[in-house]
């Protein structure tokens, strides 16, 4: 046995342990979505094993989602109780003439935004006048009041409602993945000039969604990204030079540009070879957020308001464009057709729309507008196309001959004199490039990104470097002065870290801020976070106290980096230390000295290769040998002057640092986050809303199937086989009960409950579902006693078989008694002879020469014929088995008999009293009794196995040599003599050791003796190492001899 902290594993432990790790890493493989969050539309990719980068639809079977949450009022007003009904998406949209008050599209650009003076804010609620948008008590944020709620319900926050729209794309990607499948992590694109409370209040989104977000991406770095996922780009390492390209993303919101650098770079790999992986690095980024493709449906609108308010009817009427901007129905309609009329006119010169019933019932209007019209009320917007690649060049520090293309993303972009104005800015047609998907790349950056990041796949190397889009400091007080130092630019690459050093020694109070332009432009310190020491007036006492720092020599320094996550600074570790002097000296170093684990390097050194001469015997003359100790006397000087210096050595200072690390507490700054207690009732509303969603979806499937048993009814009534087996009065009562069932639906029952349904369900079965029935077992019934009489037939035939059996067996054992009283009047008669015989001995010349030999037991030849008959074989039946077939049969036959005779008194609208389950069940058990009998049958006749043949050895075959063959032969040099005889008794281990060690020829019997009660598999693995030792042996001697016949 191993000693203990060696032994090995058992089978079952390595099989169970390779078992958990399996299924848990199968278990922890898990899809990953990537997301575009627009302003308009909400795309997401899925990532799964078998399933790479694919788009998830939606439920109409749409590769995009409409950035819309709506809720549908229930039929019980504002009941607490009772949820309204939440829509996605387009379906969303619809319901915005009907509901507008309850339609929530285009959340994005309010996320962390204060309600008080705030043009974002002012300019949402005069596009969707009808939204009752209000400010939140707790944060000061936007917040929204439902009408499908009572005014005391809490009104919902933006980041509530984005959660929704999270949950509803998880949901999908769920579906489309398979069931079972965990969707936890997300990669979220945001644009470029994203602030700290923007990424949050996503980051919060996400987090009530059930998402994990696993990075936030820019929308330029995530088109970039997919753009290089497809090429192959030059090293720079090999004298590549680095492509350059422009990003230009323009969605509905905002524009963008992202400078991009491109390259290959070769990097270390394991052990010692390198790698070439791909690069994407973002240089620069500018924006404009009033440019987009909400203000180029805007000037579509103010053109419809104005010409709709110059109408005759409308003038007539007293409207002003005033009044019908703040119509929510009307604006509804007028925003949805705008995004219609700008798709149109981006591939047709002009194009037209219609209202029906805007404004008043009965007002009608018609809208004409061509593409020269357009343009030129949008006129302002082409000056600002230049904008924000002005400003991407200025940050990257780069001019327009640098970039070696422009990539169009973004479905804005495909308006005629956008891309007209980027040719005359760009100065070359040439340049701009349509290579990627305008609608997809964002999502399949995001996507392939979140791949990259988990741990569950294994996807192309290409690294992303992304900036933060604004600057970063520290800031704290000292001596009643405000200091700040600036740590990141713009442009630093996220994940950068930096120390700072403070000359704090007392617990203190710093923060963390962000430049962020302000409406005029100015840059303004925002704070992020706030981050409160803990121990670090106890770490300093403790290094005064216990190592004697000098209170001169202590830092205080802290680790500060951009957050891969979310591209914020953040602090990741802080320390106090100090240089402490170290001598060493003392009982304990010496002692470790004099044993050789001193610390010390050359205080150990290897003995000289002629060491060892100075042990050799001394052949010289006594002169020589006095001679020879002056040298030693020297090198005992020597020595001597070697330890006083090693002593100097021992007492010489050595410096260490000691370090301490620091606790810390972190806060986020600006908008006041929520408390416990806001993000519980959120939670809670959520989990009440999708068990609201649940209820009402087995409502409505139940709503279906009484629906459809309606139908089903009218049809079971004009069946010939339902008519059959039913009475006249039964099918007047159930064509009565479906026609007030089928009035009842389109009346009160619309707005039932689920109870309520079903009990109505219940009923019509309960009426339908027997005479169903009685019209089954009529159609199933001649079959099923069909099949039973076949079984009946079987059993008869068994039972002949049986007692045929038992017949032949009886006869046998007759002609069996007969033949035995026959053999034995010839015994009587051979033994009388064989005495006779016996009495004559044989001569010399007769002894058979053979005769020690053993005799064949497999021979026919016999020489007394005086063997008894065998007697007969048993019957394979018992008589038990007789009785119990015939019990069988006859218990089947009289039940059925008793049915039928039962049945044909009843009329067809009877239920019956003979079931075609009965009948099947019946037949199954004489069959399996039938099948009982032959299995005992065939195991009775099969054959019992070959004996094993005698005289064989069980040793292995020799080849030439006397070695073994097989595989165990082969493996005989690596043996391991210990192994095998570790579990061999004390004596027979020493006796076989001397064995193998000594190999001796003469004690070659003796060895087999041991050997002969040693299991076989050890006795053959030792029998080979024996043999292998003797020939190494007989080898050596060999060798041995032809070297001393050379030197001869």
């Amino acid at each position: 046995m191993l000693p203990h902290g060696r032994r090995r594993p058992s089978t079952l432990t390595i099989l169970l342990s390779l078992l958990f790790f399996f299924t848990s890493t199968a278990s922890a493989v898990s899809a990953v979505l990537g997301v575009d969050l627009g302003t308009e539309y909400i795309k997401a990719a899925l990532v799964k094993p078998g399933i790479p980068l694919e788009i998830v639809l939606t439920k109409d079977s749409k590769r995009k989602e409409s950035a819309a949450v709506a809720f549908k009022p229930s039929k019980s007003g504002s009941d607490q109780k009772v949820f309204p009904e939440r829509i996605y998406g387009g379906d969303a949209l619809a319901l915005s003439a009907r509901f507008p008050s309850d339609v929530y599209p285009n959340l994005k650009p309010l996320l962390g935004q204060l309600y008080q003076e705030n043009d974002i804010v002012s300019e949402y609620r005069e596009k969707f006048p009808e939204l009752h948008v209000l400010e939140s008590k707790e944060r000061g944020t936007v917040g929204f009041r439902s009408s499908s709620f009572d005014q005391t319900e809490e009104p919902f926050l933006v980041e509530e409602l984005l959660a929704m729209e999270l949950k509803n794309i998880k949901a999908n990607a769920v579906a489309m993945a398979g069931k079972g499948s965990i969707i936890k992590d997300v990669v979220i694109t945001i644009p470029p000039f994203y602030t700290a409370e923007e990424k949050r209040a996503i980051v919060m989104a996400a987090d009530l969604a059930g998402l994990r977000v696993l990075s936030l991406m820019s929308d330029g770095l995530a088109v970039g990204l997919n753009y290089a996922t497809s090429r192959t780009f030059p090293t720079i390492n090999e004298g590549g030079k680095p492509e350059v390209h422009l990003v230009y993303d323009m969605g509905a919101g905002s524009a963008s540009a992202t400078i991009l650098r491109f390259q290959g770079k070769m990097v270390k790999d394991i052990g010692k070879f390198n790698k070439t992986v791909q690069e994407v690095q973002t240089l620069g980024a500018g924006w404009d957020k009033s440019l987009g493709g909400d203000a180029l449906n805007r000037v579509i609108i103010e053109d419809m308001v104005e010409k709709f308010a110059q109408t005759t009817k409308m003038k007539t009427l007293g409207t002003e464009a005033s009044h019908i901007k703040q119509h929510g129905r009307t604006m509804a309609k007028l925003w949805k057709e705008s995004e219609r009329l700008r798709q149109v006119l981006s591939a047709n010169t002009e194009t037209q729309a219609s209202f029906e019933g805007l404004y008043y019932d009965d007002v009608n209007f018609k809208y004409r507008i061509n593409r020269a019209e357009f343009e030129k009320l949008a006129s302002k917007y082409a000056a600002q196309v230049k904008d924000p690649i002005t400003l991407a060049l200025q940050s990257a520090k780069l001019s327009l001959s640098d970039l070696e293309s422009v990539v169009l993303h973004g479905g804005a972009v495909r308006t005629p004199f956008i891309q007209k104005e980027l040719e005359n800015i760009i100065g070359s047609a040439d340049k701009i490039r349509t290579n990627v998907n305008s609608d997809e790349a964002a999502v399949f950056g995001a996507a392939f990104k979140a791949a990259t990041i988990s741990p569950s796949f294994r996807v192309k190397e290409i690294r992303t470097l992304d900036t933060p889009g604004y600057a970063s400091g520290v800031s704290w007080s000292s001596d009643g002065k405000e200091r700040q130092q600036k740590l990141f630019t713009s442009t630093s690459i996220i994940g950068a870290e930096k120390q700072v050093a403070f000359k704090f020694l007392d617990d203190f109070t710093f923060a963390l801020y962000q430049q962020v332009p302000n409406h005029s432009g100015d840059l303004v310190d925002t704070p992020i976070s706030q981050i409160q020491t803990k121990n670090l007036t106890v770490s300093v006492k403790k290094l005064e106290d216990s190592f004697g720092c000098p209170t001169a020599d202590i830092s205080t320094k802290f680790a500060i980096r951009i957050s891969p996550t979310d591209g914020l600074p953040e602090v990741v570790r802080g320390s106090v230390s100090c240089e402490v002097t170290e001598k060493k000296s003392g009982v304990v170093d010496g002692m470790k000295d004099l044993f050789g684990f001193g610390s010390r390097k050359g205080d150990q050194k290897p003995l000289a290769e002629d060491s060892d001469d100075s042990e050799a015997p001394d052949l010289s003359s006594t002169s020589e040998t006095a001679t020879s100790s002056s040298p030693k006397e020297s090198s005992t000087l020597d020595s001597k002057a070697a330890g006083k210096k090693d002593d100097e050595k021992l007492k010489e200072a050595k410096k260490r640092t000691e370090t301490i690390y620091i606790d810390f507490t972190s806060e986020f700054s600006g908008l006041p986050q929520m408390s416990d207690e806001t993000l519980q009732r959120i939670q809670e509303r959520l989990s009440a809303f999708d068990t609201s969603d649940r209820s009402r979806i087995k409502r409505e499937e139940t709503l279906n199937t009484l629906e459809g048993f309606t139908y089903k009814a009218r049809d079971l009534l004009e069946d010939e086989g339902f008519v059959s087996v039913s009475t006249e009065t039964q099918r007047t009562e159930i064509e009565q009960k479906f026609k007030d069932a089928s009035e009842w639906l389109y009346g009160d029952g619309a707005d039932a409950s689920r109870e309520t349904l079903k009990a109505r369900l219940d009923e019509l079965r309960g009426l339908v579902d027997p005479v169903q029935k009685r019209k089954d077992e009529a159609t199933k019934r001649p079959d099923a006693i069909k099949s039973l009489q076949e079984a009946l037939d079987q059993v008869k035939v068994m039972v002949d078989v049986v007692k045929q059996s038992h017949e032949a067996h009886a006869i046998a054992e007759e002609q069996a008694s007969s033949a035995s009283s026959s053999s034995l009047a010839a015994e009587s008669e051979s033994s009388a002879s064989a005495s006779a015989s016996a009495s004559t001995p044989p001569s010399a010349t007769e002894t058979d020469p053979f005769a020690d030999l053993d005799d064949d037991i497999y021979s026919t030849t016999s020489t007394s014929t005086s063997a008894a008959p065998s007697p007969p074989a048993p019957p394979p039946y018992t008589n038990a088995d007789l009785d119990s077939l015939l019990s069988t049969r006859d218990t089947v036959q009289s039940w059925l008999e008793t049915k039928l005779a039962e049945q044909e008194k009843l009329s067809p609208s009877e239920d019956p009293v003979i079931l075609s389950s009965e009948l099947t069940a019946k037949s199954k058990e004489l069959n399996k009794v039938v099948m009982d009998l032959i299995q005992k049958q065939m195991k009775k006749t099969q054959p019992p196995p070959p004996p094993p043949k005698k005289g064989k050895s069980s040793r292995p075959k020799k080849g030439k040599g006397g070695k073994a063959s097989g595989a165990k032969a082969k493996g005989a040099k690596s043996l391991d003599i210990e192994e095998l005889l570790k579990d061999m008794p004390d004596g027979d281990r020493e006796e076989i050791e001397k064995a193998v060690r000594g190999v001796k020829k003469e004690d070659e019997g003796k060895m087999e003796e041991m050997l002969k009660d040693v299991p076989p598999g050890n006795r053959e693995e030792i029998e080979q190492a024996v043999r292998g030792v003797r020939e190494k042996k007989d080898k050596e001697k060999r060798g041995k001899g032809q070297v001393e016949h050379e030197e001869l």
